[in-house]
């Protein structure tokens, strides 16, 4: 089941703040030499994460689930002067060109780049974060979400990828991937120390704000 066609999809974006040179720069290299290319977060995506962080201001940012670095750049606009990302992927094939993407930004000196598992990673993060954004492996986004939760203070924003799953979270007969999105939904929308909403935007994005 696909959310948006192309036609509609091209409709919005051509509405939308468009993106700059480097992000244009990244998508494209993206799908062309990236098998998984989908898990980019894109244009319409990508302007939605950047006005998010601009409407808080963050000081301190935590994005699980690098990839190539296009959403950490979008994340890095609403970042205070003084702010900093950290951002965490397990992908070290990728580690030399996305360094080389955030060495051309404005924000070179306000990313933090971990390589590793995220889950062995956070614990060891003493900050915490005005916003966090978490898009990796799907079978772990509870224990992200649990993991990040404490560290996240009040009016902060979790924002959490994937959580339609190409509208499976619908099918009657699902597998244990969208068992396991359908599980954490099911444990997010009864969590009383936020306030949330999903926003289907792309493969739905859940918007959540700490109490």
């Amino acid at each position: 089941m696909e959310l948006f066609n192309e036609s509609f999809t091209s409709y919005l974006e051509n509405h939308t703040d468009p993106e700059n040179d480097l992000l244009r720069r990244i998508n494209r290299e993206t799908y062309l030499k990236e098998n998984r290319a989908h898990m980019l977060s894109g244009h319409l995506q990508g302007r939605v994460l950047s006005l998010l962080s601009k409407l808080i201001s963050p000081n301190t940012i935590l994005e699980i689930g690098t990839f190539t670095g296009y959403a950490t750049l979008c994340l890095a606009e609403g970042l205070k002067p003084s702010g900093t990302i950290h951002t965490i992927d397990i992908n070290e094939e990728l580690e030399d060109r996305v360094r080389g993407y955030f060495n051309e930004s404005p924000y070179s000196n306000q990313i933090n780049y971990y390589l590793g598992n995220a889950m062995e990673v956070i614990p060891g993060l003493e900050e915490s974060f005005d916003l966090v954004f978490i898009d990796a492996d799907k079978k772990n986004n509870i224990n992200y979400y649990n993991l990040v939760i404490d560290k996240v203070p009040s009016g902060g924003l979790i924002l959490i990828d994937n959580v339609l799953w190409k509208g499976k979270v619908l099918q009657e007969d699902y597998d244990k991937q969208t068992e396991l999105i359908l599980e954490l939904n099911k444990q997010i929308a009864a969590d009383s120390r936020i306030e949330k909403v999903i926003i289907p935007l792309r493969d739905g994005l859940f918007l959540i704000r700490k109490l």
